[in-house]
């Protein structure tokens, strides 16, 4: 049996741009997370846990409740990280590349948002959420049907009454739609809520799903400060390790979707550099920032000899 650990992209917010005062947090919304052979999923945990108490050690000596102590993936994540927290990266890619060792795969589906307040696109949060949910069981069913094995989805703990909104509208999709689409019978129980605090594999799916979001966020907004994310050596581990079956289902462009790792290119399909231009992309970022200092430098004029 599979085990699929998910945790949302985004939130299911109006976004109109990252400088706008109110509709500012997400271009797009969905899940991300991670899917691991049962068998496999306690000794995963253990690794994250072991990895976070060395990463966070004075951090967690410090909590209140060590053993309930957690990292966001949005912290991870943070614009300057890979300069001042490189360990952090290292460990994440390192996690990553014992999930693929295991035989496991990282996992995203997310719908980009169309551009507005909710007033001009006339948004249904709930609308939203259950259409990136009802796709996210859809490509995770195909997943495990590819593999011929069944599968159960463990999702991030939510309040009771969106809990017991979202269950029978889940439960509701995935028996309904198994008669046309026969791999949604290897789903053998609607998502379950798991509190992160408790969950290591919850946890790694957070930081999964913070990963993706500061990469599709880098796609999709054109002056986006995330290009690290993208344009890293440090995170070659992610490039390649996604199903098959991930997507970044993009809103009347004029490209095609991303798909499997592509929203990890260096170059962006949505904003192509001129011909012959410098693709600040392709470059690693500290060798990028190093040659525009130098560039700087050459242009300081020089004071005339006396």
């Amino acid at each position: 049996m599979l085990l699929a650990y998910i945790d949302e992209i985004g939130e299911t917010g109006a976004f109109v741009s990252r400088t706008h005062e109110r509709y500012n947090t997400s271009p797009a919304f969905g899940y991300a997370g991670f899917v691991i052979k049962a068998e496999h999923a306690r000794y995963f945990g253990a690794i994250f846990n072991a990895e976070k108490q060395r990463l966070f050690k004075t951090e967690i000596a410090a909590a209140e409740h060590p053993g309930r102590w957690e990292r966001k993936g949005a912290s991870i994540f943070r614009l300057t990280t890979l300069d001042t927290f490189p360990q952090q990266i290292r460990v994440y890619s390192a996690l990553v590349r014992k999930v693929r060792s295991l035989g496991g795969s990282l996992f995203y589906y997310a719908d980009e948002k169309p551009l507005g307040t909710p007033k001009q696109t006339n948004l249904d949060t709930a609308a939203r959420e259950t259409a990136a949910m009802q796709e996210t069981l859809n490509r995770l069913a195909r997943h495990a049907q590819s593999n011929k094995m069944n599968l159960m989805v463990m999702i991030d703990q939510i309040n009771e009454r969106q809990r017991s909104e979202r269950l029978p509208r889940m439960y509701s999709h995935i028996l309904g739609r198994a008669a046309d689409h026969p791999e949604m019978m290897k789903i053998i129980e609607p998502p379950m809520h798991v509190d992160s605090v408790l969950s290591a594999n919850i946890q790694f799916a957070d930081w999964v799903a913070a990963c993706v979001t500061r990469a599709i966020e880098y796609q999709i907004i054109r002056d986006s400060p995330y290009e690290w994310v993208a344009a890293s050596k440090a995170l070659d581990a992610v490039r390649g390790a996604f199903t098959h079956e991930s997507k970044l289902h993009l809103w009347t462009r004029s490209v095609d979707d991303f798909n499997h790792s592509e929203i990890f290119k260096c170059e962006r399909p949505l904003y192509p550099a001129a011909q012959g231009q410098l693709l600040g992309a392709a470059v690693d970022p500290a060798k990028l920032r190093a040659i525009k200092a130098a560039a700087e430098r050459a242009h300081i004029p020089r004071r005339p000899r006396m």
